[in-house]
């Protein structure tokens, strides 16, 4: 189903392209008959003057204004009369050539030079004027006169009849069937191309699916067989895409030039493209200097940050030490020192990059600037407080601790951030910033030596020995798993309520991840102990003697759950 679906698509792609080719033939036809029906009525009586757009002039004085007949170069007029200058004459003599050469009742040959009293020679064509030549144009193209006149009117006569040859209704014809032979040339590559994609597409398929080619070191597979098959199918669709820009572009540039009035845009249309590609190339070998220092400055940059990573990563393992520095020092240490290598890097390379010293660039750094300072505080700040919960050693992954109110296990220490995981499994993510302005406890720091202190409380009434209630804690706390036996644990006694003392019981242990399930287990032995020596906990409150004191005796620790009574299952 897949391979349909891409048969479907290249056929859908095909059609795109075939449409698209038969719409601009269609432009080129009704471009063609326009003006096959404009040339008629031209030729059927003589056509006015009409004003036509020169070429843009050169601003080079020394070359001259052009005059021009239809996007085409005849002469350059340099000479400037008092009161009319060079530009001003080449555009009023090409307007006049091109109203002359529209005029199909003026024979070409009737363009001739006359000369008169004064310093002036005149071409005209029977009645109408053309060009005034002047003795500073022949001074100016180290002519005589007469031989310049004579020159500009061999280029004249010349022109017009270039000029009406090429807008002949048999030229017009002409055109119009060799724009429908490349149409039709077209369509057909159009066709070989698509058919062609669509072989190369299947053949590179079969061959992936059959070959399972993929790029591998040993067992580490680096590249796998379908991304190997999913960029030779996309380099195929680029490769592809290029043929039929090159072909649609060859085919507007003969439709153009074919025409009359669109060969001088057919003649500028790579112009179009080739001019910007020109001045990037122009651009990129001005910069090839600061090009090579930048990438000088890249290499040293990229070893210099490789050798500080190799030495800190030492630092880490422990294969270099320093006194008073840590080895958990060592990658934060890294990032620093890395971002100062890249900041001056950066600063040596600035004035070497293109276009550093433009306006745009410069205001587009300024912007970069504040946006980053406002939108950055808070990150900026978390990254510091990050910085100091490192250097300062508060905590190490592994530990447990209490950051405000939240209590787990550090699994991971970043710059921004500190990931708990609860004794529930809940992951908390609390910013750096926010453990610098909080309290912490860690639990582990010393935990691992001298041993962390739990401590669980009764209150027990004043007609029992306090030495008994300190007897059955200790006695307890000796059945309790996991506490150690150096220090051996003590009791406190913390208050003297009024109707009751209240005794603390302090424990030792060494792993404070067994916390929770410490602290169960000391409590049941407590209650197991009381229980087993008729002692009543007077906990949580006391106000009067009870008939029966409030304990379990031996023979009903280990009852079994009460059942609920029948008629309760069938109100259920």
């Amino acid at each position: 189903m897949l391979r349909l679906a891409a048969d479907e698509r290249e056929k859908v792609f095909g059609a795109i392209v075939v449409k698209r080719a038969c719409l601009l033939t269609a432009c080129f036809l009704l471009l063609g008959i326009n003006t096959f029906s404009a040339f008629a009525q031209t030729s059927s009586e003589p056509a006015k003057p009409q004003e036509s757009t020169p070429a843009k002039p050169q601003e080079d004085k020394s070359t001259g204004y052009p005059v021009t007949l239809n996007g085409r170069t005849i002469f350059s007029i340099k000479g400037e009369v008092a009161g009319y200058s060079a530009k001003d004459r080449a555009k009023a003599v090409s307007d006049r050539v091109e109203a002359v050469a529209e005029d199909y009742a003026i024979p070409v040959d009737s363009i001739s030079t006359s000369d008169y009293k004064g310093p002036i020679t005149l071409i005209q064509a029977e009645d109408r004027p053309l060009v005034t030549v002047l003795d500073e144009d022949a001074k100016a193209e180290k002519l005589s006169r007469q031989q310049l006149a004579m020159e500009y009117t061999k280029k004249l006569r010349s022109a017009i009849e270039q000029y009406r040859e090429e807008h002949s209704r048999k030229r017009v014809l002409l055109a119009v069937l060799y724009l429908l032979i490349a149409t039709l040339v077209l369509i057909a590559l159009l066709y070989v191309l698509n058919r062609i994609s669509r072989i190369c597409d299947a053949k590179i398929q079969a061959w992936a699916d059959s070959k399972k080619v993929s790029i591998h070191i040993q067992s580490l597979e680096l590249v796998r067989a379908e991304r190997i098959k999913t960029t030779l199918v996309g380099a195929s669709k680029v490769v592809r895409f290029a043929v039929l820009v090159i072909l649609l572009y060859t085919y507007v540039h003969l439709g153009l030039s074919f025409f009359p009035w669109t060969q001088a845009l057919s003649g500028h249309l790579l112009s179009y493209l080739l001019v910007p590609l020109s001045a990037m190339a122009r651009g990129v070998l001005a910069q090839i200097p600061n090009l090579i220092i930048l990438a000088a400055i890249v290499v040293i940059t990229y070893y210099a940050v490789k050798l500080t990573r190799l030495f800190f990563k030492e630092i880490e393992k422990g294969t270099i030490s320093f006194k008073g520095f840590y080895s958990e020092w060592g990658q934060p240490t890294y990032k620093i020192v890395r971002i100062l290598i890249i900041a001056f890097a950066a600063v040596v390379a600035f004035p070497y990059v293109p276009g550093s010293e433009s306006p745009a660039f410069k205001g587009v750094s300024i912007f970069l600037g504040v946006l980053f300072s406002l939108g950055s505080s808070s990150a900026i700040a978390n990254i510091l407080a990050g910085y100091i919960l490192t250097y300062r050693r508060i905590f190490k992954v592994g530990d447990r601790v209490k950051i405000a109110d939240f209590t787990g296990d550090v699994i991971d220490i970043r710059l921004q951030v500190v990931h708990l995981r609860t004794i529930k499994n809940e992951e908390i993510v609390v910013p750096s910033s926010m453990i610098v302005n909080s309290h912490v406890i860690n639990y582990s720091s010393l935990a691992r030596k001298q041993g962390l202190i739990l401590h669980t409380s009764v209150t027990i009434g004043y007609d029992t020995p306090w030495r008994q209630v300190e007897a059955l804690l200790l006695m307890a706390a000796e059945k309790t798993q996991g506490l150690m036996r150096e220090p051996a644990p003590f009791v406190l006694q913390t208050s003297l309520d009024d109707f009751y003392v209240a005794y603390e019981l302090n424990v030792y242990i060494d792993d404070p991840h067994r916390m929770p399930w410490t602290y169960a287990d000391l409590h049941r032995n407590i209650q197991d102990a009381f229980n087993e020596y008729g002692v009543q906990i007077m906990s949580p409150s006391y106000r009067f003697d009870p008939d029966r004191p409030k304990i379990v005796p031996k023979e009903q620790w280990y009852a079994a759950p009460a059942k609920p009574p029948d008629d309760q299952g069938k109100k259920t």
